[in-house]
């Protein structure tokens, strides 16, 4: 399955392009906001519009738990029917190092949920024992 994996500017472009390195070998690919024509200063409703429009699938990859409480962004999210993982608050006081590493542990679980049909929105939490969980949508 070719994915390209979208990191919002709530996420570190390192971590991007770390987690891209592993990807690479899977046959899919991770972009930074920074790195898109669209911009990192691109709202988030410019980023949605561009991902639904480039034709490709994509998983949306953001540290930013207000993506599913804000009514006009979830609306906009499940219109361009994206995929999508939000890191749970502990990535953000977690060295990037770290952060990377797990992410890429937790991958086979995050890859299993591509298989789904879109859209959703998962959480993806820092503690092992804590599995992945479906954020409302």
């Amino acid at each position: 399955m070719s994915i390209r994996v979208f990191f919002d500017n709530c996420t570190s472009p390192v971590l991007a392009e770390t987690v891209g390195g592993y990807l690479k070998h899977l046959g899919q690919r991770a972009d930074h906001i920074r790195d898109l024509p669209c911009g990192r200063h691109a709202s988030d409703f410019e980023w949605i519009a561009y991902l639904a429009g480039t034709g490709d699938e994509w998983l949306t990859v953001t540290g930013d738990g207000r993506l599913h409480k804000n009514k006009a962004e979830r609306a906009a999210f499940r219109q361009a029917g994206l995929k999508g993982i939000v890191l749970a608050s502990a990535y953000q006081r977690t060295p990037l190092n770290q952060q990377a590493s797990f992410l890429i542990w937790r991958w086979p679980e995050i890859q299993s949920l591509l298989k789904l049909a879109p859209p959703f929105l998962f959480e993806v939490p820092m503690r092992n024992a804590s599995g992945i969980r479906q954020l409302p949508l």
